[in-house]
């Protein structure tokens, strides 16, 4: 009991200083009309003096860079239910599946010929494959901790999210300029555009009809995390424990927030939840997933970003371009 007093005494002071943080960037979304996540990376990265192995709130920055991280990860399953495969269609789905497997396959081969860890690849096709800053937060956790993994993380965040917001202000134009009706523009927007927030943004500027339908497609692509991240531990443990470049012991187990991601996935699908505990729910999962990032940003190392240079947002470019013609071709074909 003794050891639950002090570590709670330890976290408070990190956990408090990434809390009110994470707070400020969200007024300063509200108030300025840009992407949460990305003032949350910036004002932790302000303060990240404050993240020293001798200071009092190092425990609690790793504890909300870890655990809140999971929690967050964990009520973002109540935004997905299964009949939203349903509604939207076997092909749609199937071609959205296809879509993200194929992203992510394109983001490990650009690691490799940019001479990158093919992880790092992973984590980039993967965010932008899924759910943006949200799927980087939630593969991170289950890749390889290795020398950069942090820095990786953040990188990823931060390219993610620009594109998603350039993406919130380009793709309905495009939509608009090729004459697409309000269900095609919404499945192009819910299917290429990152960030929630920015498919929502986009999809209702254009009508409310193609707001719903990007915001279902959107949803049908946040049910996917679950597979992708099984998916990635299965590989992990099969090629890094077999060329032994991992000990056992840092092989992956399938983590406890994803069976709490699917737990909140399969009560929204099976059980009527009143809207407002759904609404609550995701409120409450954006708001731990702000703050922490607003942890990581405490955690991480200006000088390390600097010494990667524009690769990695080439990366996310081009990641970002593939999934976007893809999907084009598709409606093309419709």
């Amino acid at each position: 009991m003794n050891d639950i007093a002090v570590r709670c005494k330890n976290i408070w002071p990190g956990l408090g200083i990434a809390v009110i943080t994470g707070m400020a960037a969200l007024f300063l979304s509200e108030h300025y009309n840009a992407p949460a996540m990305l003032f949350a990376l910036l004002l932790g990265m302000a303060v990240s003096f404050l993240y020293q192995k001798d200071t009092p709130c190092s425990c609690g920055i790793d504890f909300t860079a870890s655990t809140l991280l999971r929690a967050g990860v964990v009520l973002l399953g109540l935004r997905v239910a299964l009949g939203d495969l349903i509604v939207l269609g076997w092909q749609t789905a199937l071609m959205l599946a296809g879509a993200i497997f194929t992203t992510i396959v394109l983001g490990v081969f650009l690691a490799k010929a940019f001479g990158l860890q093919k992880r790092f690849g992973a984590l980039t096709g993967g965010s932008v494959a899924i759910c943006g800053a949200s799927a980087a937060l939630a593969i991170s956790t289950i890749l390889p901790k290795g020398e950069n993994h942090e820095r990786d993380t953040l990188l990823t965040v931060i390219g993610v999210t620009a594109m998603s917001t350039i993406a919130m202000i380009v793709y309905p134009i495009i939509a608009a300029q090729m004459g697409m009706d309000d269900i095609k523009a919404g499945i192009f927007l819910g299917g290429t555009i990152h960030d929630v927030a920015q498919v929502v943004g986009a999809g209702y500027s254009v009508s409310e009809e193609a707001g719903d339908m990007a915001t279902l497609t959107k949803l049908v692509r946040v049910a996917m995390l679950m597979p992708v991240v099984l998916i990635m531990m299965l590989i992990i443990k099969c090629f890094y424990t077999a060329k032994q470049n991992m000990k056992e012991g840092d092989v992956p187990k399938v983590p406890l927030f994803l069976v709490g991601f699917i737990a909140m996935m399969l009560l929204n699908s099976f059980a009527k939840l009143p809207e407002y505990i759904v609404e609550t729910g995701s409120q409450v999962s954006r708001f731990f997933l702000v703050v922490s990032i607003t942890a990581i940003g405490m955690k991480s190392n200006l000088g390390k970003l600097a010494e990667v240079g524009a690769l990695p947002i080439m990366m996310i470019l081009t990641e970002t371009l593939w999934i976007a013609l893809l999907i084009l071709g598709y409606l093309y074909l419709l």
